[in-house]
């Protein structure tokens, strides 16, 4: 390193509006040469895009693998990052800036971790670690508690937003920084083991450290005089005093080294805050991102802005609400010998005042303001994928942006925009992208309309590059991603599966395939099982594919097929069943009865309805599936009444079983009590059989009913007991009670009714 060039370290926490502007302000005054900062070098062709006019914060440097993106890692920035501070202000006055940490391309080896260790991250405590292992980590992972508990602080985050993140005067705070961790680091030596041997966490530290010295010295090198180092506040000690760099050398030899790509994704503020699992994350950064960008009147402003999030919410909040709020902060940092409120007074005023201590509205607070619901932007000129760049032009043509934030989107599929954004959320789902999510429609038809739940999240550009492999654009990408499940699909149920996708999708030029390959694997197919399952896909398809403009005629004769082979099998399989198996069965047939209701085909009802009888008279069949059966032939009108009456009492007679009877009845029963309520015949049958068992059959059978029961609604089972409770189980007459007519006081109220009429 030459004489000349002089070193001026930061160390800095990586998200924080007081450490970032105390380093704006140093470099202001310092005016170095050059700026390094740690980061990935990885990444250093996509700094200038920093100070691209669409940037806007937060976003991340995304460092992956082309030849396996899931092993990637990610570098957020915020507005009130100090790095992002570093490089804007090194940009914007053409100052050389550069990434000085060790590069991802050493790190991101099949045998390393692909996690970058983030300063602030939470210790692990690994079950073979020995107590002063596990002293080293938590001191070198968390350095702030320790400071904190030395203040008298019982947590670090609280701390160091009191001394350095709401800091609002120009005074350097890095010579104070850099002695604590001076501290900090030497009680480290003092607790670490002697055998002079580095592994695992201390050794990739090290390491990191070794190259960011590495990297000064070539900067020294080259004839820099004012360097300029922005690192964590951790590692400024290592920096500060260097060893040769033969040893350093030594640390770094023979490192793996793969081939990476980096990019900016946009990023949101919930995945820079502790609760998303990011290690350097913070607890607060919509309320950080305030502390930053107000001057003066921070707690006036802020108060303004809840304020009027509450008022957006029909909530009530005065004026003079708001001044009593912003007082009683400032009475409690003041109590507590603070120079500024921070967010603990001020959710305690919040609380209090404005939300009348109620807990619901702090928690919409927290969610919109304290978190904040931002969703950053990179430009248009930054390198992506085709596939990402097709996904950016679909977005904008359906006028379907990308938000952070959860929105319902109600589809009606005759329109032409709608039904393409159906197509586009349909494709990314299936290859793995879950933008949408589909809800139940309510209240509108169904076969017109959808209605998703979108959310975009930042690692959807890791899944984007991953889906890269398949196509260059979201359709070619969707049919190779299909064809490749067809291939790999494994049963009948699964084939049904991804024709109701590819359809849904819109994907003609795999349906003929998918079709070809679901007849041959249902000639092959003996479970009846497997049938009953893949029966309502097919059916879906078959029913609503006229209103997405799709050709499913060609699966008329699957689902014929299936429902024959149904009929066939269905008996023999539903043969011995125990408990466990009936509940499965139960499932089944609900589903397969449901179909063929959908359908409306006079083949499949005629069909259906005689397997369904021909099980009813099994003597033998479990009493669930037999109760079940005889319920579905009684809901389709199958029935006369003077059937239903004697299959119902040979099935409750007391020459049945008890235990088989109460199953019965719950196969009958289960799920709706309105049968019951409303068929006289039903009833009284029911009620024979109860009154009918004795004592020690009743209290065998009673869990099984009670089960059966608990099901129904809570209104049914009332007007059930009103009924027993008459006595006869008939519904008792409603009550008429006479009151002899008070004539004066009638003629009183004619005067007032009259005006209210217009009489």
């Amino acid at each position: 390193m030459p004489e000349s060039a002089s070193i001026h370290i930061f160390g800095i926490r990586h998200h924080g509006p007081g450490s970032a502007r105390s380093l704006r302000e140093s470099l202001e005054k310092l005016q170095p040469d050059i700026i390094l900062v740690e980061g990935p070098p990885d990444a250093q062709d996509m700094l200038p895009l920093l100070a691209h006019p669409e940037m806007q914060p937060p976003v991340a440097l995304l460092v992956y693998r082309p030849d396996a993106p899931n092993r990637a890692v990610y570098y957020p920035f915020a507005v009130f990052s100090p790095e992002w501070q570093a490089i804007s202000y090194g940009l914007s006055r053409g100052i050389s800036v550069r990434f000085m940490d060790l590069p991802q391309a050493h790190q991101l080896d099949d045998a390393g971790d692909d996690e970058h260790p983030d300063e602030g991250a939470v210790p692990g405590d690994a079950p073979d670690e020995s107590p002063d292992v596990k002293e080293e980590s938590a001191l070198r992972r968390d350095p702030l508690q320790w400071l904190a508990q030395a203040a008298g602080y019982s947590d670090g985050e609280r701390w160091w937003e009191h001394i350095v993140e709401q800091r609002r005067d120009s005074t350097d705070i890095f010579e104070a920084v850099m002695e604590a961790m001076t501290a900090l680091r030497e009680a480290q030596v003092e607790v670490s083991r002697n055998d002079g041997q580095l592994s695992g966490e201390a050794l990739l530290e090290a390491r990191r450290e070794a190259y960011m010295r590495q990297t000064i010295r070539t900067a020294g090198r080259e004839g820099f005089g004012r360097i300029a180092i922005v690192c964590g506040a951790w590692h400024a000690p290592a920096l500060a005093k260097m060893p040769t760099a033969k040893e350093d050398a030594a640390l770094l030899k023979d490192l793996p080294e793969v081939k990476t790509a980096a990019t900016w994704v946009p990023w949101t503020n919930g995945r820079l805050c502790f609760a998303s699992g990011y290690g350097a994350g913070v607890e607060s950064p919509g309320w950080y991102g305030h502390l930053w960008s107000t001057r003066e009147g921070v707690v006036v402003r802020w108060m303004t802005k809840v304020a009027a999030l509450l008022r957006d919410e029909d909530l009530d909040a005065s004026p003079a609400q708001v001044i009593e709020a912003v007082r009683l902060a400032e009475t409690l940092s003041h109590l507590r010998a603070r120079s500024l409120p921070d967010l603990t007074e001020v959710n305690e005023a919040v609380q209090t005042v404005l939300c009348f201590g109620n807990d619901a509205p702090l928690r919409l607070i927290r969610q919109k303001l304290i978190i904040g619901e931002t969703l950053g932007r990179v430009p248009s000129e930054t390198p992506t994928i085709p596939l990402q760049h097709d996904l950016t032009r679909e977005q904008k043509r359906l006028r379907l942006p990308a938000e952070a934030t959860q929105k319902m989107l109600d589809l009606d599929l005759r329109k032409p925009t709608d039904i393409a954004r159906s197509h586009l959320l349909h494709r990314l789902n299936l290859l793995g992208i879950p933008w949408g999510v589909r809800e139940s429609v309510t209240g509108k038809s169904g076969t017109f309309h959808e209605l998703w739940r979108t959310e975009w999240q930042p690692e959807f550009a890791v899944h984007l590059i991953e889906a890269g492999v398949w196509g260059n654009t979201v359709i070619d990408a969707a049919v190779a991603r299909a064809n490749d499940k067809i291939i790999h699909a494994s049963d009948l149920p699964k084939l049904t599966r991804l024709l109701e996708q590819v359809l849904l999708a819109d994907l003609p030029q795999v349906v003929e395939t998918l079709v070809r390959n679901l007849q041959a694997e249902a000639a092959r197919a003996s479970d009846v099982n497997q049938l009953m399952q893949s029966l309502p896909a097919l059916a879906n398809v078959l029913r609503y594919g006229d209103v997405r403009r799709t050709n499913a005629s060609a699966l008329t004769t699957i689902i014929d097929e299936f429902v024959a082979r149904i009929a066939v099998g269905l008996t023999p399989a539903c043969s011995s069943l125990n408990d466990e198996a009936a509940a499965v069965m139960f499932d089944r047939l609900l589903q397969v009865d449901a179909v063929v209701s959908l359908l409306q085909v006079g083949a499949h009802l005629e069909t259906w309805h005689g397997v369904l009888r021909r099980l009813s008279d099994q003597q033998t069949l479990h009493g669930l599936i037999a109760g079940r059966c005889c319920r579905l032939l009684i809901d389709a009108n199958a029935y006369e009444a003077s059937d239903t009456q004697r299959r119902l009492s040979l099935a409750l007679s007391t020459a049945s079983e008890p235990a088989q009877a109460a199953r019965f009845v719950e196969g009958l029963l289960k799920g709706s009590g309105q049968s019951l309520l409303h068929t006289e015949a039903l009833w009284m049958v029911l009620d024979e059989w109860v009154t009918g068992l004795s004592e020690e059959n009743y209290i065998a059978t009673l869990p099984l009913v009670r089960r059966t029961f608990a099901t129904f609604t809570l209104p049914e089972r009332r007007r059930m007991g009103e009924r027993i409770s008459h006595g006869s189980g008939r519904l008792a007459p409603r009550q008429v009670v006479l009151v002899e007519l008070d004539q004066t006081r009638a003629e009183a109220v004619l005067p007032t009714l009259a005006r209210l009429l217009g009489v």
